[in-house]
């Protein structure tokens, strides 16, 4: 596999550009040089894994998608056959599949497995940046949401900040599907 510099330094550009952050806050935060990245992003010298791993960072991208040689395209396509089944440790309360993820959208849906109640380690309620809109599909499970307990069935939904503790608990020993839309908060 043949890495594109050109590539790989405009996929760097358009992400920056659409975090809304100069060739200057980004070299700081990886510790380069403005000149260094501007390199990087005209194609014009190659970079480290490393040095790509803080930019990726500083960005908020995944490092493989910089790597990923694939064409940029505003569809995607995600088959079934395609996706990883389950990512995750069902002890610790819930598995998921993303169901695509576009590199131009703050917007990652994904379906969420709660794991069945004696199998379920998780109580502890965690955060995250992102808003969250969640539709359960199968099953039914208990929002723990800022401290307090909603009790939700299938075809039930909710959009709720990130930022608040939150945690899917299960009901029962059946388990429970939930399709969550992590949606990048706008302050």
């Amino acid at each position: 596999m043949t890495i594109n510099l050109q590539d790989i330094g405009k996929k760097i550009r358009q992400a920056r550009h659409r975090s809304k952050k100069t060739q200057q806050e980004i070299a700081d935060q990886c510790g380069i040089s403005k000149s260094m990245l501007s390199k990087i992003e005209n194609g014009q010298s190659a970079a480290a894994v490393a040095t790509l791993s803080k930019i990726s960072e500083a960005l908020n991208i995944p490092l493989s998608w910089i790597l990923d040689n694939r064409p940029e395209t505003d569809l995607v396509l995600q088959p079934k056959s395609m996706r990883q089944s389950k990512v995750g440790h069902e002890d610790m309360g819930y598995s998921y599949e993303l169901l695509a993820k576009s590199r131009f959208s703050n917007i990652e849906p994904a379906i969420v497995h709660v794991t069945p109640k004696d199998a379920n380690l998780r109580h502890e309620p965690y955060t995250h940046s992102e808003d969250e809109f969640i539709y359960v599909l199968e099953g039914e499970i208990y929002l723990l949401y800022d401290q307090d307990k909603h009790h939700l069935k299938e075809g039930d939904t909710a959009y709720f900040k990130g930022t608040k503790p939150h945690l899917f608990i299960p009901v029962d020993n059946d388990g429970a599907k939930v399709l969550t839309v992590f949606i990048e908060g706008i302050e």
